[in-house]
């Protein structure tokens, strides 16, 4: 049975549970959700089983995700499944989903599935120790060996409940997806900066560009924050809530910068 994998990565954490799969269900197409956002119309995947895997960001989906759920149809599939990872809270994103993809085709997920990864926000939450994020990783591999099992089965997985969650995203959900995109306005680049360019290379929605040797933001971003954590000298910080300086930068450590412009559909 063939599978296509829409997914969207700011840190790598969905691209690694993506690959990893397709790696085990086999004959997979992945297609990057960025390099789809230029394609007007209806999106018809010619695959039996199809998913969508991103990450959660304030216990909803994406925007660019969400934009592409609705696209998607779905009346050439017999399988369908998403995967949302996260650090914290998020099974309302499943929720979201599920409702997207009702309104669009008139069923829902067959399947719906977290992931825990290690979280990626600093002005929310330090990040982790390296030997702590590899204890969330090898949990994570083991957690998505389980997932492509049951999707392999083709079985059926309902998101469950999370109050927490679904409060989550009653609260601050909606003011993000209205916003998200002005709130490159928050970023900043410190003397620290090299010119090297590679926060514009790894943006996946081609929102930096640079001017003057130095990054300029063009406010149609994701705050997926690839170009936080990619910068070699952790020179772009996020002034918002506790801000980014000193709390850590992470990537996935099979995630890079070249992985990060072939989602855009740029070759390496």
């Amino acid at each position: 049975m063939k599978t296509i994998i829409y997914y969207f990565t700011g840190t790598g954490n969905s691209l690694a549970a993506a690959r990893k799969i397709a790696a085990a269900l086999g004959d997979c197409e992945m297609i990057s959700i960025a390099s789809l956002q230029n394609k007007p119309g209806d999106i018809v995947p010619a695959a039996e089983r199809v998913g969508i895997v991103c990450p959660v960001y304030d216990a909803g989906l994406p925007h660019i995700v969400a934009e592409c759920a609705g696209r998607l149809d779905l009346s050439q599939t017999s399988y369908s499944f998403g995967i949302v990872t996260l650090g914290g809270t998020g099974v309302s994103a499943l929720h979201q989903l599920n409702g997207i993809v009702s309104r669009k085709n008139g069923k829902m997920l067959d399947a719906a599935f977290i992931v825990k990864m290690p979280g990626n926000f600093p002005p929310v939450g330090k990040i982790a120790s390296p030997e702590k994020q590899q204890e969330i990783l090898n949990a994570a591999d083991a957690r998505l060996a389980e997932i492509a099992g049951l999707i392999g089965k083709g079985a059926i997985v309902p998101p469950g409940f999370s109050p927490v969650s679904s409060l989550m995203r009653a609260i601050v959900y909606p003011p993000f997806f209205r916003n998200v995109h002005g709130m490159d306005k928050d970023f900043s680049v410190t003397s620290a900066c090299t010119s090297c360019g590679t926060c514009m290379k790894v943006c996946p929605v081609e929102n930096i560009v640079m001017l003057k040797d130095r990054p300029s933001w063009l406010h149609h971003c994701e705050l997926c924050c690839a170009c936080l954590h990619f910068c070699p000298a952790e020179a772009i910080q996020l002034n918002v809530f506790f801000g980014s300086k000193g709390r850590g930068r992470y990537r996935h450590p099979d995630v890079k910068v070249p992985d990060m412009k072939a989602q855009k559909g740029e070759q390496v």
